[in-house]
């Protein structure tokens, strides 16, 4: 019956009912990154600093529910160029809070949902001139990121290098 009843709205209805309040996503953003607070210490954290203390588990359980915040992004009209930025934000979060204790400190600091729900916001209050200055930001961000992984892939390949020199080295002179 509940089935016949949706079926009977039209599609924008049954989407509105669907897509999560900016306050619903703060609030899920406000769990994971700084629901709690260390007492006598100006710093908060969340869900995700704690649960990712377990080893490979956590860091992808608090991601899945950071991709949440994602779609819901995604279903709120924010362009491709922000998701693609607020996906960075969740790579980089995931990647170095994958760093046992290290990742978790880590998380403390970046607050990748906070920083999400904030670029969600920007969109859902920009006027057009706010959204041109807001995708022109992203872009440089994209860029900056995509500099840093080639700085890193150049870097890789000349440690790589060196190391395949010696090793070969130690071979022909002994």
């Amino acid at each position: 019956m509940a089935r016949a009843r949706q079926s009977e709205r039209s599609p924008t209805e049954r989407d509105s009912e669907e897509i999560p309040s900016i306050e619903q996503i703060e609030r899920l953003a406000d769990w994971l990154d700084s629901r709690f607070r260390i007492p006598g210490v100006p710093v908060r954290f969340g869900l995700d600093a704690l649960i990712g203390l377990l080893p490979g588990v956590g860091d992808t359980a608090t991601s899945l529910a950071a991709f949440y915040i994602l779609q819901a992004a995604s279903r709120h009209g924010v362009p491709k160029l922000t998701i693609a930025r607020m996906a960075m934000n969740l790579a980089v979060d995931y990647l170095v809070g994958s760093i046992p204790f290290v990742g978790d400190a880590f998380d403390v600091y970046w607050k990748a949902n906070r920083r999400n729900v904030e670029l969600l916001r920007q969109h859902a209050r920009a006027n057009p001139v706010a959204k041109r200055r807001l995708r022109h930001g992203d872009w440089l961000f994209l860029a900056g990121i995509l500099l840093l992984l080639f700085i890193l892939l150049i870097g890789s390949l000349t440690v790589a290098w060196f190391l395949i020199r010696w090793i070969s080295s130690q071979f022909s002179s002994g």
